[in-house]
């Protein structure tokens, strides 16, 4: 159970730090109106993941009830998309590009929203849920409902601590990023990494 968890944090440090529209988008926030700003924003897209957690609990966990069958095409579905998921970053630039211009000048509420917002009506980020989460229930005895709101759990206070720093370091994240366009490709490739070694756990 243990290692499972350990796997599951690691998968989703990797995947917090590599560059994505989420994480970018707390960067120039944070560059722009300063590391508060930048928090806030943190805070609604991870207020944001609650709803989908809920989502695929409750979802998920209906189907296991009812057919055992249904939820292991729902694992191999799972597999899959993460394997799409590893080709769309194999085909995609590894130059980490973001950008400062013509960023508005927002509240601390006004970026909470737009970050829970941007969560929430984001149908990907249930669809990642979905294809991510099963591959780590950890337990036969514990009910199910409670590992997915477990996994959800980690997975927020480990995002929230990965994007937080992002956002209390965005000066010199910046400029790091600048200074070393390298750091892109070794990003790029421990992500496919991570997303083809989750997908092989069903697989084999």
């Amino acid at each position: 159970m243990i290692e499972t968890l350990i796997s599951f944090v690691f998968a989703t440090v990797t995947l917090a730090v590599s560059p994505g529209p989420d994480n970018i988008f707390v960067l120039t926030q944070s560059i722009v109106n300063g590391r508060k700003y930048g928090l806030a924003t943190v805070a609604g897209l991870m207020t944001g993941c609650i709803i989908h957690t809920t989502l695929v609990a409750f979802g998920v966990s209906e189907v296991i009830k009812r057919n055992e069958s249904l939820f292991f095409i729902i694992k191999l579905f799972g597999a899959a998309y993460l394997l799409y998921l590893a080709y769309k970053v194999y085909k995609s630039d590894a130059k980490i590009v973001f950008s400062t211009d013509n960023i508005d000048h927002k509240s601390t509420t006004e970026l909470f929203k737009t970050g829970f917002w941007m969560n929430v009506l984001n149908p990907k980020v249930t669809i990642f849920f979905l294809a991510f989460f099963p591959q780590f229930l950890f337990s036969d005895e514990i009910s199910t409902v409670i590992q997915f709101y477990v996994l959800g759990g980690l997975f927020i206070v480990t995002s929230f601590l990965i994007f937080g720093g992002i956002a209390l370091l965005a000066g010199s994240i910046s400029n790091y990023l600048k200074q070393n366009a390298k750091v892109g490709v070794y990003l790029k490739w421990t992500q496919i990494i991570v997303f083809v070694s989750i997908a092989a756990l069903i697989m084999l």
